[in-house]
């Protein structure tokens, strides 16, 4: 089904084409677009409230630059659909987030109008200033360079330290603060009573009235124009005084607040913008979930709704596997609520993630003990580190691709230090639509090489639960090292699994079904996949023993000698990259160990793996059931053609 766009949103095929029209005909392209975006993702689904409220920027920005040569950098990529639809994929926008389809964030390969690739928060200023320096280095001087930061980006570390170092610099960058007062969850910190106050302030609105005004008529001037602008300087000095302005104390030419989703004067602003010299920043204000009144209403809910009806505004449930079973982080929100109840240690600390986490739970059941700390990983660790060494029971919980962000904070601030801080490490492994710059396929390999660092991985929802318990255990809060539970996206395999806690001993696997032909040793839910396997190859003929390892650090050793002892093929399965993963680890443990088994490692290659239904990625990388079987089948017969050869 093609979404047909209106009269002259169809006639837009690139920027060119929008800045033929008469700045008249704004208004109604703002409306067709935002209409385009409603109808498709009511039929395909993907993120939502975003790109409804920045259409108007979208449209302006456009109009008004001279985009591709102009860089425009969006921040948190799902605010980008309609600059995808205005930059000439308005026909394909349908496979927006499908397997072979659009990439549902701006991606430099997808197009010359994306200048900059983002998936994670945070990253437009840097990105954008580096463009600024490197045409000022060109001698290119007219080029502008645009960054359009919000959905709750600008609390992350990075974005002040790319303001930081702009406000220093001559650079033609202007910053554009879409603020919304939302990321996925509502915003929070001071930062976001910041932004209140000066939207607010009838102090501060007149100053900026005032100077906007006199800026407006220093063409009338001619000589004057110095002393005009010697006067905004001392009202600006004055006002300054009076209340302080963030953006300005970092070098910043501060503009604004307006009305983001005003098309006839938010494109007058940005005309105005363009002949001011060096770093700037324009504060708009925009509606997350504009002009659908549903998402308006809960901007949350309908960050990323799915597939619903558009007239009714019913969301139509996605069907998982299991529909019986609950989500993963479902799971871990109940629990940690469990947890938690019965030990009064326990804190819960997610940065910006409660609802997609599922820390909600514990936030709505006991606020003062569950902490969302804005956009900002590294904070999220090291303030976990700083509880822990008073003895709290920290669960930071960050999914497996934003734990990357914080890579330092774990090694300086939790290992080296000794701290048993619990990272529960949600979307692990393939995680879908949301493509490469969300797979969390890194953490495996990334935390097994840190020392004091426990790595872990459930087969199932229990097995979580009881992971999590084990972790809480005085036994091991007593001891020196984090722990590391990871988890994938989506409902798992049981339907009932609120059954009491059992204390999982760190370091141990289990066997899953005897054989005698070979023996697999998976980590995670992918087990699940292998045990269907191991069921369809006895109809092969071929016996396939299975193992739940559990844990990729410390390896369950005694078990791997009794593996090793019986077995002369191993194959590895996880959901991680094959560099330094488990099947590393066992690979490792072989050759210290002086065993002559054949291993087989199964996972993640050493590719960029793109976006689609997760079936289709597990399969692409042949860890599903089908490509379990199939590589079992080809190593059995390679194998025994080695075997063949004479010696």
């Amino acid at each position: 089904m093609l979404i047909t766009p209106g009269k002259l949103l169809a006639k837009i095929n690139s920027p060119e084409d929008l800045r033929k029209l008469d700045s008249s005909q704004l208004t109604q392209v703002c409306t067709e677009l935002r209409q385009f975006i409603i109808d498709n993702v009511s039929v395909y689904g993907g993120h939502f409230g975003a790109s409804l409220g920045v259409v108007e920027l979208s449209v302006a920005l456009h109009y008004v630059f001279n985009t591709p040569d102009d860089q425009l950098v969006w921040d948190v990529g799902h605010q980008a659909y309609g600059h995808k639809i205005l930059t000439g994929r308005r026909d394909n926008f349908h496979s927006n987030r499908t397997y072979g389809g659009l990439s549902g964030f701006p991606k430099r390969k997808e197009s010359i109008y994306d200048a900059f690739g983002v998936g994670h928060s945070s990253t437009s200023i840097s990105s954008a200033l580096g463009m600024a320096v490197a045409s000022a280095l060109e001698q290119n001087y007219q080029r502008q360079h645009i960054a359009i930061i919000g959905d709750g980006a600008m609390t992350a570390g990075m974005a002040f330290e790319g303001m930081n170092h702009a406000g220093a610099t001559d650079s033609n960058l202007l910053i554009i603060l879409n603020d919304n007062c939302m990321a996925i969850d509502p915003n929070v910190g001071a930062l976001k009573e910041y932004l209140t106050d000066i939207t607010t302030s009838q102090t501060y609105n007149k100053f900026r009235d005032e100077v906007w005004n006199l800026l407006g008529k220093m063409s009338n001037f001619g000589k004057s124009a110095q002393e005009i602008v010697s006067k905004v300087e001392a009202v600006m000095k004055t006002a300054i005084l009076r209340q302080s302005n963030l953006f300005e104390s970092l070098g910043l030419r501060y503009f604004g607040p307006i009305d983001g989703n005003d098309i006839s004067h938010l494109t007058e602003v940005l005309k105005d913008l363009k002949s001011i010299p060096g770093p700037k920043l324009l504060h708009c204000l925009t509606l997350k979930g504009k002009g659908y009144g549903p998402a308006e209403k809960d901007q949350t809910k309908w960050h990323a709704p799915g597939v619903f009806d558009k007239i009714t505004g019913e969301i139509k449930k996605k069907v998982y596997d299991t529909p019986q079973a609950p989500k993963f982080q479902d799971v871990f929100g109940h629990t940690i609520v469990e947890l938690a109840k019965q030990n009064p240690k326990i804190v819960g600390v997610t940065p910006a993630m409660p609802s997609g986490s599922s820390l909600n739970i514990m936030m709505d059941a006991m606020p003062d003990r569950a902490f969302d700390v804005g956009i900002a990983e590294q904070h999220a660790v090291t303030f976990s580190a700083g509880m822990a060494t008073r003895g709290e029971v920290v669960f930071c919980n960050i999914y497996s691709t934003f734990m990357q962000r914080a890579y330092d904070q774990v090694i300086h601030d939790v290992c080296i230090q000794e701290l048993p801080v619990i990272f529960c490490l949600d979307r692990a492994g393939l995680v879908g639509a949301d493509g490469p710059t969300h797979h969390g396929v890194y953490d495996i390999a990334y935390m097994r090489c840190i020392p004091n660092m426990v790595v872990a991985s459930p087969l199932n929802e229990q097995e979580l639960r009881n992971m999590m318990y084990s972790a809480q255990l005085d036994s091991f809060q007593s001891g020196t090292q984090a722990f590391t539970i990871r988890y994938p996206r989506g409902a798992g395999v049981m339907s009932q699994w609120e059954t009491p806690f059992e204390e999982i001993k760190i370091g141990t696997g289990k066997k899953i079904r005897d054989g005698k032909d070979l023996a697999i040793l998976s980590f995670g839910p992918l087990g699940n996949y292998a045990n269907a396997a191991c069921e369809k190859l006895e109809n092969d003929g071929i016996s396939a023993a299975l193992y739940d390892m559990r844990f990729a650090k410390p390896l369950d050793k005694a078990l791997l000698h009794k593996i090793f002892a019986n077995f002369e093929r191993i194959v590895t399965l996880e959901d991680g990259c094959l560099q330094g993963g488990i099947g590393s680890a066992i690979a490792e443990f072989m050759i210290d160990n002086g065993y002559n088994s054949r291993i087989k490692r199964l996972g993640i290659p050493d590719t960029i793996v793109e976006h689609g239904e997760p079936l289709e990625l597990y399969h692409e990388c042949g860890i599903d059931t089908e490509g379990i079987m199939t590589a079992v089948i080809e190593f059995m017969s390679s194998v025994n053609s080695f075997n063949s050869v004479p010696h």
